[in-house]
């Protein structure tokens, strides 16, 4: 299949329109399609049934005469906007930002969970851009903006569209109750979990890779990481539980935001976020897109901010003076994070000296499941013992403390 080329209608510039066109244009190539150029154009309003009016279409209509491409605009359009362009321009395919996103998405879907989001979200957006189509539909053909429900499910009638989305909503429900249950368990099991949060691209994946020993794939790509992923890894032999999570965009549609919320549940109930963003690139934009989002979803775990990359800029000094620096890929600054880890959780924890009289071995057998012992020796008392235990049990311990502190 030949690489479809899409021109990219950019509504403004500037300092943030930069940023923008920067993002879609690896949006494009994370599609695995190729960029073929900008058309900027300056809107003061839009228009409601064209987006940039009339007469700009019709300057459009002719620099793309004999042209075989996509058009697509960097912003969101209505579903008339959609048709009423694509007529405008003898019936060529127009596609936005939406569309192309979850294009993307319909590529990076590997679960069964994350493949029935793609879709449910992907028919939620397309159905509405149905209406009046008819016989237009067979003209959606193959390429960006049509992956995920496929022809054949766009071609059928409204209702068994609506059907498929009442099916496929009841299949994510179902879904949502295995993750709560998940989660619950979790909890019940005192298991800290910490999640990877933040802009796509930033190097997560790469850094969960580095802590926990995973092979997760890993791509210089936008949301080359769409399912959440879980991996195990110690602090001071402590388990945590590390998650991996779908990245964020500037704009990021708030719709699929919501459609995407299950896989994301697990940064909303994590015991710390860890939010990484790219030192190299425009990192406070990164941030403040990422808590942004985060907190409209009802984020308010402690979290610390992370820097990746930090190897690709020379000096670390105009960087957030509280944030972490690191350069996951060349395994520097990991050490120093995980510092800060067990430092952001040290009130789950205490740290403390047991003395285990022998003959009471037996009883200390029953609560040594809940502790992680750092180093034993043995006296003519009995037993010393070096520990950390989570807070919740500390009680448990009670008979054997010789000496206790909170910092762990």
């Amino acid at each position: 299949m030949n690489a479809e080329i899409i021109y990219v209608i950019q509504p403004v510039e500037g300092e943030k329109s930069k940023a923008l066109h920067a993002e879609i244009v690896s949006l494009i190539e994370s599609a695995g399609a190729e960029y073929g150029g900008t058309i900027y154009q300056t809107i003061r309003e839009i228009d409601p049934a064209t987006y940039i009016g009339t007469g700009k279409l019709a300057e459009l209509r002719e620099r793309l005469t004999g042209l075989d491409v996509t058009v697509l605009f960097n912003g969101d359009l209505s579903p008339s906007q959609t048709l009423n362009i694509s007529k405008a321009l003898d019936d060529r395919k127009v596609i936005d930002r939406t569309t192309l996103i979850l294009d993307i998405f319909a590529l990076r879907a590997v679960s069964s969970e994350g493949k029935i989001q793609v879709e449910l979200a992907q028919l939620k957006y397309l159905y509405p851009r149905l209406k009046g189509k008819g016989e237009a539909l067979s003209r959606l053909g193959g390429g960006i903006g049509t992956r995920g429900p496929g022809e054949t499910k766009l071609e059928t009638d409204r209702r068994h569209i609506r059907s498929r989305i009442r099916f496929l909503e009841q299949r994510l429900k179902e879904t949502e109750k295995r993750r709560a249950m998940q989660v619950q368990r979790r909890k019940k099991e005192r298991i800290t979990t910490i999640a990877l949060v933040g802009y796509t691209n930033t190097g997560k994946s790469t850094l969960l890779n580095r802590l926990t020993g995973a092979d997760v794939f890993v791509k210089d790509a936008l949301f080359a990481t769409l399912d959440p992923t879980a991996r195990s890894f110690e602090i001071e032999g402590i388990p945590f539980l590390l998650i991996d999570t779908v990245g964020f965009l500037q704009e990021l549609p708030h719709h699929l935001i919501e459609a995407f919320r299950s896989t994301l549940e697990s940064a909303l109930n994590c015991d710390l976020a860890l939010i990484v963003c790219d030192a190299s690139g425009d990192y406070m934009m990164q941030l403040e897109t990422t808590l942004s989002t985060l907190r409209d979803m009802g984020f308010s775990s402690p979290y610390l901010v992370v820097m990746n990359k930090c190897d690709l800029i020379g000096t670390a000094e105009a960087l957030p003076h509280d944030a972490v620096c690191i350069a996951a890929a060349k395994d520097q600054g990991l050490d120093g994070l995980k510092r800060r880890i067990f430092e952001a959780l040290k009130d789950n924890y205490v740290r403390a000296k047991l003395l285990i009289p022998y003959d009471k071995m037996a009883e200390y057998s029953a609560v040594r499941p809940y502790c992680t012992e750092r180093a034993v020796s043995y006296t003519d008392d009995g037993a010393e013992a070096d520990v950390i235990i989570p807070a919740v049990y500390a009680e448990k311990f009670t008979p054997f403390y010789r000496d206790r502190s909170q910092d762990p």
